[in-house]
């Protein structure tokens, strides 16, 4: 289930049931102002995200933006952030082990398989069982608005992702809509996720005026905020 938070965040419940865990998926108007003054403890990190596979550990704040599509830490205190207008935002936490990750899903970064190895970072440097992991799928452009190429589909079925994501576009010779969601679901599965453990809003930023979509809005689309951290109490 997707809750509003504060009216301007949706939260999700496979998250928000683990009572040390903060996080949230920005609607337009929520921004850096507005997560600083509410939880002033937590030092921010953020990305100069560059649509890659790329990922950075971190145990303490950057001094500058490091180029990555995602970031994990195992260290309380840390805010985790990535921008989105839709593409996809998935946020991972383990209720047992202290370990939390952001994602950033293009297209591009989907094709090489970029939460699937959020998942193994998380294994290696955090000590996480991928069976205990939760992920939450934020709000994303939707397969019925999210026409791609033939080149998009070929990259896909290089990175070993299931062709039944993509359909053809009726009418459109060599378009396909994909549903960038599934392909992300299919990839959390796939590195040991419980599917009860999986939860996703299923907004479509392009239809919805209230989120952010850069291909209906172009350059002033603005970007979703979307955000992950834990304190060092347990509940």
């Amino acid at each position: 289930m997707v809750k509003i938070a504060a009216k301007l965040c949706l939260t999700i419940d496979v998250l928000e049931e683990i009572s040390f865990v903060f996080h949230g998926f920005g609607l337009k108007g929520w921004n850096l102002e507005i997560l600083q003054r509410r939880w002033k403890v937590f030092h921010i990190v953020s990305l100069r995200q560059v649509h890659s596979d790329k990922f950075i550990y971190v145990d303490q704040a950057p001094s500058s933006p490091p180029r990555a599509d995602g970031v994990v830490t195992d260290q309380p205190f840390l805010m985790l952030i990535v921008k989105t207008a839709d593409c996809l935002p998935i946020l991972l936490a383990d209720p047992k082990r202290k370990g939390v990750a952001a994602v950033h899903c293009g297209w591009r970064g989907t094709a090489q398989r970029i939460a699937e190895k959020a998942v193994r970072l998380l294994e290696e440097r955090c000590g996480c069982d991928p069976r205990s992991l939760r992920a939450g799928l934020g709000p994303c452009i939707g397969p019925s608005c999210y026409e791609v190429g033939e080149d998009v589909r070929q990259a896909f079925l290089r990175g070993a992702l299931p062709a039944d994501v993509f359909r053809p576009v009726a009418g459109r010779p060599g378009k396909y809509s994909l549903d960038l969601a599934a392909a992300n679901i299919f990839q959390l599965k796939r590195a040991g996720l419980q599917e009860s453990h999986i939860g996703r809003s299923d907004l479509c930023t392009h239809c919805r005026p209230d989120l952010c979509s850069f291909r209906r809005d172009s350059s002033r689309a603005g970007r979703a905020l979307n955000f992950i951290g834990f304190s060092d109490s347990r509940g």
